[in-house]
């Protein structure tokens, strides 16, 4: 390993450096320069003033997030429909979402891969992927084929979700990473809204749900964009140089055993604080669209309008959290969304009338804030050498906190009698995370990133 000075070297020789830490842009004191896409989000917030190469890398990281939302939320608001076609009971429909939530963990490969090779080629090959597997989704027979080509989704879903945070924690200055994850969680958080708006027509598209997933194809039309305006990060090209050519498979596997080697603790507070959390985030989320429905009466024009409406109120969590944490830290914001979320669940599942169309934008607004905050989180507390990796790995453990709340909640649904039920008795489980992160997680906000994990 070099020192920070070898490290600070370095960089100049990188294509597109970043500037030391600390510096300010070339371009200090122009006027901040907003892309068009800026104006898409409803409010933004402090708009920081970044250099070219991080508006084009927010951009086309945005606009794969945007699709790769538009696939899953396909899968939550058309579930009925999906269920109506393939035949998929009522009883199996927490097993198959826990099923396909298990895709993340392939994706660790992927992580680990780009720990070594680099972020660019990973971030154009999970591009690739869940493009492919979306469309060819239009074609499935039965349950068996669907839960194969979405779970193989899911593998580069999950794994082009973590590179991108990772490549923004790696460009953007340490006053500006929250805002940039958030905003990206924004822009990406519309693909919700392109699905609601498709979801709209389901009654009346050739091939109902079928054609939902043939939209999906819509980004391969873009990948020769993404090859020429998505570069390494400077961050890797520096790491890349100091650790010089390695090779064999001890090489390959040096980023796992970082990871249990260097910041051990960090990681084992991570593990406890997701895996509560997502065991009840997972299965709520779920089923918001279809207790829409089925419960509270919405039909699909209804649930339409409402995704749309309150929804473009909801992703303004993304940009809220970031910005706030930015300025008064990633634990206490989070704390205080995590607070919201379990009340507005409660209220959502156990509530009626006009209220819940409000109550369900809280849920969404909160929800965004809470996993911008742990992405942030995740991308933040390792070093260059496994950032990556960790992501992988935190991943795989949020996964399995999902999966565990889904299948759970597929034997409370018979004891509790309806989904609402059993969602209400997993709510507890929300005061875990908050705890565990401020009383073991350093506060990361306003610091770069090689001050909160130095190489070691």
């Amino acid at each position: 390993m070099v020192g920070a000075r070898a490290k600070e070297e370095l960089l100049p020789a990188t294509r597109d450096p970043l500037p030391p830490p600390g510096a300010e842009p070339a371009d200090a004191g122009a006027p901040p320069r907003r892309p068009w896409w800026v104006y898409a989000v409803p409010w933004t917030g402090r708009v920081p003033q970044l250099p070219a190469r991080q508006w084009r890398i927010l951009g086309l990281l945005a606009c794969a997030e945007l699709f790769e939302n538009y696939d899953l939320g396909i899968f939550g608001l058309a579930l009925p429909q999906i269920q109506l076609g393939l035949g998929i009971p009522e009883d199996q429909v927490g097993n198959l979402s826990a099923l396909l939530r298990l895709g993340t963990i392939p994706a660790l490969a992927i992580t680990v891969l780009a720990d070594r090779i680099g972020r660019r080629r990973l971030l154009l090959a999970t591009i690739l992927g869940f493009t492919a597997c979306t469309f060819a989704t239009t074609f499935v027979r039965d349950t068996a084929q669907f839960a194969a080509l979405q779970l193989l989704a899911r593998v580069f879903v999950a794994g082009e979700t973590m590179l991108a945070v990772v490549v923004l924690a790696e460009e953007l200055k340490a006053r500006d990473r929250g805002w940039g994850i958030g905003m990206l969680g924004a822009l990406g958080a519309m693909g919700h809204g392109l699905a609601a708006i498709v979801f709209g027509f389901v009654e009346i598209l050739p091939f109902g749900w079928r054609a939902l997933y043939a939209i999906g194809a819509l980004p391969m039309g873009l990948l020769a964009w993404f090859r020429r305006g998505l570069p390494e990060t400077g961050r890797f090209q520096a790491h890349r140089a100091a650790r010089g050519p390695q090779g064999g498979w001890r090489a390959w596997a040096q980023p796992m055993r970082d990871l249990v080697t260097m910041y051990p603790g960090r990681v084992a507070v991570i593990g406890l604080a997701v895996v509560p959390l997502d065991f009840v985030l997972v299965t709520a989320s779920l089923f918001m669209a279809k207790t829409l429905q089925e419960v509270h009466g919405y039909a699909p024009g209804e649930v339409t309008v409402l995704y749309l409406v309150g929804g473009a109120l909801g992703i303004l969590g993304n940009i809220a959290a970031g910005a706030l944490s930015d300025r008064w830290g990633r634990r206490g914001v989070l704390g205080l969304l995590l607070g919201v979320l379990a009340l507005a669940f409660y209220s959502f599942y156990n509530g009626s009338g006009p209220a819940i169309a409000v109550i369900w934008v809280v849920q969404v607004f909160a929800l965004q804030g809470v996993g911008v905050l742990f992405k942030a989180l995740g991308s933040e507390l390792f070093p260059t050498s496994y950032r990556s990796t960790a992501s992988g790995v935190r991943a795989i453990l949020s996964t399995l906190g999902g999966s565990a709340g889904l299948v759970l909640e597929s034997g409370l649904y018979a004891a509790a009698g309806s989904h609402g039920a059993a969602i209400t008795w997993m709510l507890p489980a929300l005061a875990i995370p908050p705890l565990v992160i401020w009383f073991g997680l350093p506060e990361t906000a306003t610091r770069e990133l090689e001050e909160i994990a130095p190489e070691r």
